[in-house]
């Protein structure tokens, strides 16, 4: 049975988000709010957490294309190679913010992201996500909740994510209704920006 965590964006209760934060520590799985929409993460540190995440999804972790969500971008050299000027421009200019971007991932990787030679970095602007990593001390790996609905492609209501993933999570963060258009994807890694998915970001200021 997962537990639902009401938190405010303005001031998230430090006593639930140490809640939230202790439960990712211990391989927890949690449903929590970002600027666009709900994403389902875990503790980069934990294999036995990117294990489950990655049988939920139904993927090989190695092969799986999962976010690194960061409070900033100073964890960017710890998982990505040196960026350019005008890179790391672009990125400063645009997070926090609705954008996903995909870089050349370092040696520094996780050992089960070791194969990997790109990584997506998310910045959210969201508060209670912030929060969550910056007390963690390290990036949460995220991948968006997704609707079985034709139409609706995104769960936004998090009481409705509690009932479809009770059993298969350990905490639902109710930050309230989230979105249901997911980040913009850009791809930087040929020191270019790729357009790879037009999502919640405007594209005209990249």
């Amino acid at each position: 049975m997962a537990d639902l965590i009401k938190l405010y964006n303005e001031n998230p209760n430090p006593k639930e988000i140490q809640r939230i934060v202790d439960c990712l520590r211990n391989g927890g799985l949690v449903i929590y709010p970002t600027d666009t929409v709900y994403g389902l993460g875990c503790d980069i540190t934990n294999n036995k957490a990117l294990e489950r995440i990655a049988k939920i999804k139904g993927v090989k972790l190695a092969k799986a294309n999962f976010s690194f969500i960061c409070k900033d971008l100073s964890n960017l050299s710890d998982y990505v190679r040196q960026i350019d000027t005008s890179i790391f421009k672009l990125l400063k200019r645009t997070l926090p913010g609705p954008y996903t971007y995909i870089l050349q991932g370092s040696n520094n990787l996780p050992t089960v992201f070791k194969k990997k030679k790109t990584v997506g970095i998310r910045v959210p602007d969201n508060n209670i996500c912030k929060t969550i990593v910056e007390v963690l001390g390290n990036p949460i790996v995220s991948t968006s909740i997704h609707d079985d609905d034709e139409v609706i492609e995104y769960t936004t209501d998090p009481e409705l994510m509690l009932e479809k993933w009770d059993s298969l999570v350990d905490i639902v963060v109710d930050g309230g209704y989230g979105d249901n258009i997911a980040s913009t994807i850009i791809d930087l890694t040929s020191g270019e920006p790729v357009l790879i998915r037009e999502g919640k970001g405007a594209i005209d200021i990249i």
